[in-house]
């Protein structure tokens, strides 16, 4: 039986969404590692959203999952949504220029983490995608959210933007609202770098307006 303060916390939050493979990456981005004539070292800068979506996802899954039939990280349907956003890459590193993005959000979790799979498109011809986990708060009955994502990738700037390799985690938060009909309506921002994988590491941010509805319904 949940103690009365866990009750009292989760009629404000309603978390839902994850994947194993994210939190063996987000490890390995708070711990410095040792490679060959490379140190790895996290910059929190970079790694505030996935360091909030890993936090707030075990608390989560251990006041709420563990102990129940289903387990940590057993497996639940959820309904898949397809998102799309569009918005401008910030003019610090990177001048600024306009992107489209597309994501699936798929239609299961794996304890209070869900699993996406993005693809985003640049002004000038930089393509990005990748794959990775969410955690999504609802903020008790109202119809407002808040989620987090975060999600290694690959990265071809194609003559535009270099951030200086193949290799790319993006990781961000959305707030927003959803209707009657389960459309999500929200202003999105997200940063992508390499973690320190490179030499050259100048990482960008972008923020963009998003629209996602449900699917398979």
């Amino acid at each position: 039986m949940k103690s009365t303060p866990t009750r009292g916390v989760k009629q404000y939050l309603k978390p839902s969404a994850y994947n194993q493979s994210e939190l063996d990456w987000t490890l390995m981005k708070i711990c410095a590692m040792q490679v060959p004539n490379q140190t790895l070292e996290l910059n929190m800068a970079d790694g505030t959203f996935a360091v909030l979506l890993l936090g707030l996802g075990l608390w989560d899954m251990g006041a709420n999952y563990c102990g129940t039939e289903t387990g940590c990280l057993g497996r639940t349907d959820v309904t898949p949504r397809l998102a799309l956003s569009a918005g401008e890459v910030l003019e610090r590193n990177a001048e600024s220029a306009g992107e489209i993005y597309l994501r699936y959000d798929l239609g299961h979790k794996r304890g209070p983490f869900g699993s996406a799979v993005g693809f985003s498109l640049g002004e000038n011809g930089e393509t990005w995608v990748g794959f990775g986990s969410t955690y999504t708060l609802q903020f008790g009955d109202s119809p407002l959210y808040a989620e987090l994502h975060s999600m290694p990738g690959f990265y071809a700037d194609n003559g535009g933007f270099d951030l200086g390799g193949p290799i790319e985690f993006r990781s961000g938060i959305e707030l927003g609202y959803e209707g009657r009909m389960g459309w999500r309506y929200a202003l999105s921002y997200d940063h992508r770098s390499n973690a320190g994988l490179y030499d050259d590491n100048p990482g960008i941010e972008t923020v963009q307006f998003r629209v996602s509805v449900p699917v398979g319904k």
